[in-house]
């Protein structure tokens, strides 16, 4: 597989990766326990708005890999 083939299957996979974790952000940020807690709020809001770098990684790696000769 080119490099550029990868990086087109690559960026769709980090759009969806992104829609997806926002839609799970949101839905977790509505539950009642998560609600009513300012202190939770702040740390959830952190992790979840940095927590897709971590799966993401690994999709950016493959994308960047050298083509085979």
């Amino acid at each position: 597989m080119t490099i550029r083939t990868r990086k087109f299957l690559g960026t769709i996979a980090l759009l969806v990766l992104v829609f997806v974790w926002s839609l799970l952000g949101m839905t977790v940020a509505q539950t009642p326990w998560l609600a009513n807690s300012g202190l939770l709020q702040a740390i959830f809001y952190v992790v979840a708005g940095l927590g897709w770098v971590l799966p993401a990684m690994p999709i950016v790696a493959w994308m960047q890999r050298a083509d085979r000769v």
